[in-house]
């Protein structure tokens, strides 16, 4: 089961960042001072000044846009707009209908949107905007409909690693079929796992998922800080991944000059780190709590370890200009440390309320893709006003707020299963 979600995670994420990297073609920094959706028939330069040597590897012909920092900016956030709108309705509707329905319609209509992006920058700006936003009301569904499953699947032992393997990372609309046909709902209802592991699992979770369907207690969840230090330390981490995921292909581009093609291989290759290092760093946690550490040692751990030394090496980049390698390398090393907090913040919510955590996890998330609308928009516009110092102050921000974050979440996170999320026993008279 952590694998099928961990490839339809895969190809979600592609689907979100594939902007990123193809933007550094698409636009022509020539004349920022153009608003609109102005094509024209030229080589591609880099995103924020100076020539680019990629374009002589490109097709005659191929549309470039005059789109300045800010209207990129723009673009990069749009998709956010409708991940926002739907990914804590989507984690409370799977918890009532079932993670098999939404996830895999979400996965289908992204898919579907994907193809049709060309089309819709030929056709203008705001039709461009608009199907993103349209693209991210399925994506936040994808994302956040998939955590309904963790609360009837993960055995809490093993959760640090399922987890881990899930969420680390036109073939999605195959993939959605074999969704629909290969996932279920919880353990009960799959046809092809034994009954030994069908006991397994819903024993283990025996004492945590009620079958019974119980009100969301609001005012609990409202009131508790350590719901508001997940949510608030999930807001600085998806700061630095919004940076990272979003930025690293226009800084490249913008301080080393080198052609599209290497730009493409040299921005993906961290994320690829990232992803072994994040099932890496699940199996390392679950081994940790075997050896006795308490759970919030371990989440706490891994959200340090995600958190700060990847923020510290991206706020130094701006003083490493005149090496491309130690740039990369600090790049790989950050991206791959950011991905431990897979064990650590980013499933903190099915330990403190798993008969809640779908809804929880979709709300933490949704709040925290609040920092995937701003980061665009805030880096569009200090790019546009402050060229020379633009990436140093990007960066530093960055590590600002990813500093508070984490500051929050070790004082204020707890591993315990909170009172308001334990089961109500009704006493009948």
């Amino acid at each position: 089961m952590a694998f099928i979600v961990h490839l339809c995670n895969i190809i979600l994420m592609g689907q979100n960042v594939i902007m990123n990297i193809t933007m550094v073609a698409m636009v022509n920094s020539t004349d920022h001072q153009s608003q609109g959706n102005v094509s024209t028939e030229g080589l591609p330069v880099n995103s924020f000044g100076g020539p680019n040597e990629a374009a002589n590897s490109l097709p005659a012909g191929v549309p470039v846009y005059n789109w300045s920092p800010e209207i990129q900016g723009i673009i990069f956030g749009s998709i956010n707009y409708g991940m926002i709108l739907t990914l804590a309705p989507s984690g409370y509707l799977a918890g009532r209908v079932g993670t098999k329905r939404v996830v895999g319609v979400a996965l289908f209509v992204s898919s579907l949107l994907i193809l049709c992006t060309p089309l819709a920058a030929d056709l203008g700006l705001v039709v461009l905007m608009v199907s993103r936003i349209v693209h991210g009301i399925s994506q936040g569904s994808g994302f956040g409909g998939q955590y309904a499953l963790w609360e009837k699947w993960c055995p809490p032992h093993e959760r640090s690693r399922l987890c881990a393997i899930a969420l680390s990372g036109g073939f999605g609309c195959v993939c959605s079929l074999l969704w629909i046909v290969l996932v279920y709902d919880d353990p009960v209802s799959h046809p092809w796992i034994s009954i030994s592991e069908k006991e397994y699992i819903t024993s283990s979770l025996a004492q945590q998922v009620s079958a019974s369907r119980q009100s969301l207690p609001i005012k609990d969840i409202v009131r508790s800080l350590p719901v508001w230090s997940v949510i608030l330390c999930c807001f600085s981490y998806q700061w630095l991944i919004t940076v990272l995921v979003m930025y690293t292909p226009s800084y490249i581009s913008s301080v080393f000059n080198i052609n599209i093609r290497d730009n493409g291989i040299v921005s993906s290759l961290p994320f690829v780190f990232a992803w072994a290092f994040g099932i890496l760093g699940g199996q390392v946690a679950d081994f940790l709590l075997t050896k006795n550490f308490r759970l919030v040692t371990v989440r706490k751990i891994a959200t340090v370890l995600g958190n700060l030394p990847s923020s510290t090496l991206v706020a130094v980049l701006p003083y490493l200009r005149s090496s491309y390698i130690t740039t990369i390398t600090f790049l790989f090393i950050s991206c791959g440390l950011a991905s431990l907090c897979q064990s650590g913040i980013s499933i903190n919510a099915l330990d403190i309320a798993p008969r809640h955590s779908s809804f929880l996890m979709g709300v933490s998330r949704g709040f925290a893709h609040l920092a995937a609308v701003l980061v665009p928009t805030v880096s569009g516009f200090i790019l546009s006003q402050d060229p020379e110092f633009g990436w140093r102050n990007i960066f530093f921000l960055l590590f600002a707020i990813n500093t508070l974050g984490l500051i929050f979440y070790i004082i204020f996170g707890e591993a315990d299963v909170q009172d308001w999320a334990k089961e109500r026993k009704v006493t009948r008279l």
